[in-house]
């Protein structure tokens, strides 16, 4: 398979696609402009696998707004048609597709990885529920980042260091993730992690699947002991970023060709900053601020909705 033509690019993933609609919504693209290549797949999330289709338009002097606008209420009203309760449909217009060299970057806790580390650890100390309700409210925009940030780390306190490893073997890539990674380590093209989790764990994850660098909050360890606090610049939304023009600079990569991916309020500024951003299974604050929404947790849609080529097999296509 190869990237998807010149082209605004469609996107539909459910559970259950209808043959028949997906014949009746390609007859009603070519009856709109031309429909350059269209072809479907299946992918899997941790539990359960799902289909996509999607499409290579031309929508020739409709190619703005108001063609992109038609092509998403086509796909809204398939949606309704469909049976699964969880539908993803995306648009990615022909202007702001990225077209060379791409960046990504994401946020990890319940974007890279299925977890949220400061959950997992405080678990250990006994305060699970207590810290989750706070990370709850603080992904939806509820509660001050860092504020919220320093509150959750003082009930760390005491635990000893070891829990960090303990922390770090409980993790889970999230389905797709090593698949989207590869994609771009395939091109040679740059994947960074950045996270208001902590260093201690991003580390050897971002070792383990190679990434090309990372940032996250340092958490202070005294005699084999966590204190409670983190050391130096918490990073928060605008740290986000500004990581990602820091490294799209050193990448040598316009920002329009990078790929920013999360999933909670402190992703906005990132997800807002970069060409093409995406909300991945995401609180609602962040949903309104992204360019594609993904619903369905397998990362490698993302490479699936911005016509990037996969290594699934094609089901059908034409051209």
């Amino acid at each position: 398979m190869t990237d998807l033509p010149p082209g605004t690019v469609a996107m539909i993933a459910a559970e259950e696609l209808d043959g028949a609609l997906i014949r009746s919504l390609t007859a009603e693209f070519e009856r709109r402009g031309t429909v350059l290549h269209v072809e479907a797949a299946e992918f899997h999330t941790a539990s359960s696998p799902f289909h996509a289709v999607r499409w290579c338009l031309d929508l020739g002097d409709s190619d703005d707004s108001s063609g992109t606008q038609l092509v998403r209420s086509l796909l809204d009203d398939a949606a309704e048609q469909l049976s699964s309760s969880n539908v993803t449909s995306t648009v990615l217009d022909s202007e702001h597709r990225p077209r060379e060299k791409m960046m990504l970057i994401m946020d990890v806790d319940s974007t890279l990885i299925d977890q949220e580390v400061i959950d997992l650890l405080a678990g250990f100390a006994g305060a699970a529920e207590k810290v989750s309700k706070v990370t709850e409210r603080a992904m939806r925009g509820e509660l001050d980042f860092t504020q919220s940030l320093h509150a959750r780390v003082e009930t760390l306190a005491g635990l000893e260091s070891t829990v960090l490893y303990e922390t770090f073997r409980a993790l889970t890539p999230t389905a797709g993730a090593r698949e989207l990674i590869n994609i771009w380590q395939d091109r040679r093209w740059p994947v960074y992690a950045v996270s208001g989790g902590f260093q201690q764990i991003l580390q050897p994850l971002a070792a383990e699947l190679g990434l090309t660098d990372f940032d996250a909050n340092t958490l202070d360890i005294v005699d084999g002991r966590l204190t409670g606090r983190t050391i130096g610049q918490v990073v928060d939304p605008e740290a986000k970023k500004q990581r990602l023009l820091e490294w799209s600079k050193r990448s040598g990569i316009n920002v329009q060709n990078v790929v920013a991916v999360g999933d909670g309020a402190n992703d906005e500024d990132m997800v807002k900053t970069a060409g093409v951003g995406v909300a991945f299974c995401a609180k609602p604050a962040l949903i309104d601020h992204a360019d594609l929404v993904i619903s369905h947790r397998s990362l490698e849609l993302v490479a699936y909705a911005l016509g990037v080529s996969t290594r699934h097999d094609e089901i059908h296509s034409h051209r």
